[in-house]
């Protein structure tokens, strides 16, 4: 798998935010990647040294409209953890 298929996109909260401050960032990735991937992904596009990587599988929720039930898409995230003082800048000035 390529780097830009398994980072899918940054996943941006408000509980993200926080812990962008910690030297945490948060991605959507691929289901199918392993923590091993995601770190050379984070590397090879960001160019940042990657300390320790979490990932969490995300279950899709039930939601109903009327009597119509739907289910929201699964998905994984990854929280990065970076070097100290090293930052990913998602917003261009």
């Amino acid at each position: 798998m390529d780097a830009r298929d398994i980072l899918i996109r940054p996943l941006i909260t408000e509980h993200t935010t926080e812990l962008m401050a910690e030297g945490k960032f948060v991605f959507v990735v691929d289901k199918r990647a392993n923590k091993i991937q995601i770190a050379d992904a984070v590397r090879e596009i960001f160019g940042k040294k990657v300390l320790d990587v979490n990932t969490i599988n995300v279950k899709g929720k039930t939601k109903r409209r009327g009597r119509t039930v739907g289910k929201t898409n699964s998905y994984k995230k990854a929280i990065v953890k970076l070097e100290a003082g090293e930052t990913i800048e998602f917003f261009a000035p």
